[in-house]
């Protein structure tokens, strides 16, 4: 039987691999199985590293595969093979795809409803970057949001993977973006990637609010919150009246509440995004989105900003920039091999 080298989680636990009773990902030798008439078979270029895939790893998010499983939900590459029903598609072309699981490994296969050719040219490896933090991004500030030019937006976590793809968009969409997020590094990310406003959120005597108000005053147009917990709560108070929010996860660990008055006095618009499900139910919701993240990328007017690189036996290299919230941008693994940089 023919096998493919994947990262395998047998035991859920440390996603960084320096736990004492052994890590949760071991790389082995999987069985290659056979397609059903929708789907395709990927060689695995780069897949991408989220937050996600460590929450998963610790039993932590929404989503629990059974196990064993092997994680990574979004990669890039070239197709092998086709199912008997897949049209569009072919061998031969580069596309990126989202996976329920499977990407941390040198194949993978994908459905073909969420796999999107790439434009000629285009860096296959960037372009694992593209469909989670991107896709999530746009859906929500063009989707849920409804963006318009000259709104302003505030995005928490904004020198994450999500968070720079946040400012990225907004940017395009016209917007005058306030960014907040904790140190240099990520300071100077967001400025370069385009915000109008940085606000240092590791500052002990940090006033959101007021520094907030200080470059829009009256409030933001929008919210767009990946974090959570106590910023979550800061970052309400900085939506001017009849704004709207964006909860888009959890990267702190706390899940806020807000309280319903402050909503009702403030006539304020609270969205839930989970790309993930509009996937499942609203496909032609994520195609769209995808076409004009595509169109961009091609354009050179968009850009992927990946902090690290590693090959498939640094898995638990790559984890652990995420588990100790060192990434600035996207972190990619390299199944076939490539050597690794921070």
């Amino acid at each position: 039987m023919a096998t493919v080298r994947a990262a395998v989680c047998r035991r859920l636990g440390d996603p960084a691999g320096v736990a004492a009773d052994g890590p949760a990902l071991e790389l082995e030798e999987v069985p290659r199985r056979a397609l059903q008439p929708s789907e395709l078979r990927i060689r695995v270029a780069a897949a991408g590293v989220n937050f996600a895939d460590v929450l998963q790893l610790q039993g932590r998010y929404q989503e629990k595969p059974s196990l064993p499983y092997v994680p990574g939900s979004e990669v890039s590459g070239e197709v092998l093979e086709v199912g008997v029903s897949v049209y569009g598609l072919r061998i031969g072309d580069t596309v990126c795809a989202v996976v329920p699981t499977g990407g941390f490994a040198a194949e993978c296969v994908a459905d073909v409803r969420s796999c999107w050719r790439l434009p000629a040219g285009l860096d296959v490896t960037r372009a694992a970057g593209l469909p989670i933090a991107f896709g999530t991004a746009h859906v929500a500030l063009s989707e849920r949001a409804r963006l318009q030019a000259g709104q302003s937006v505030l995005i928490l976590g904004a020198g994450g993977g999500v968070g720079l793809a946040a400012v990225r968009v907004a940017k395009l969409m016209g917007a005058r973006v306030v960014a907040v997020a904790g140190g240099a590094a990520k300071g100077a990310a967001v400025q370069s990637a385009g915000a109008d406003v940085w606000i240092d959120s590791s500052k002990a005597d940090l006033n959101l609010r007021s520094e907030v108000l200080n470059s829009v005053p009256g409030g933001v147009d929008v919210l767009f919150d990946s974090v959570g917990g106590r910023a979550f709560s800061a970052g309400v108070k900085c939506v001017r009246s009849g704004g709207q929010v964006l909860i888009i996860g959890f990267a702190s660990g706390s899940i806020p509440s807000v309280a319903a008055n402050v909503v009702l006095v403030k006539n304020l618009t609270l969205h839930g995004v989970y790309w993930g499900m509009y996937l499942k139910n609203s496909p032609h919701v994520v195609s769209r989105s995808m076409r004009q993240l595509l169109v961009w990328l091609s354009q050179g007017r968009l850009d992927v900003d990946v902090c690290a690189t590693f090959p498939l036996n640094e898995v638990h290299s790559a984890v652990r920039v995420l588990f100790e919230r060192r990434a600035v941008g996207k972190v990619l693994l390299l199944p076939a091999g490539q050597p690794s940089r921070l």
